[in-house]
């Protein structure tokens, strides 16, 4: 009686599905550190007609 090829093929197959590693996703320990040191510089240009200018100048309250 010989033995058919598929059961020896079969075997090897599921004893190597069994040794696949394990992944595992854990928390890390330490928190996250996010450290942002940014500087923003910004320049605003306005143009202005001279009358709301000499507004701005003789009542500088208004901002």
């Amino acid at each position: 009686m010989k033995t058919p090829r598929a059961v020896p093929v079969l075997a090897i197959t599921t004893l190597l599905v069994g040794c696949t590693p394990r992944i595992e996703v854990a928390a890390p320990k330490e928190p996250i550190t996010i450290n942002m040191n940014v500087k923003i510089e910004h320049e605003i240009h306005i143009k202005v007609d001279k009358d709301v200018e000499t507004l701005l100048k003789s009542r500088s309250d208004l901002f």
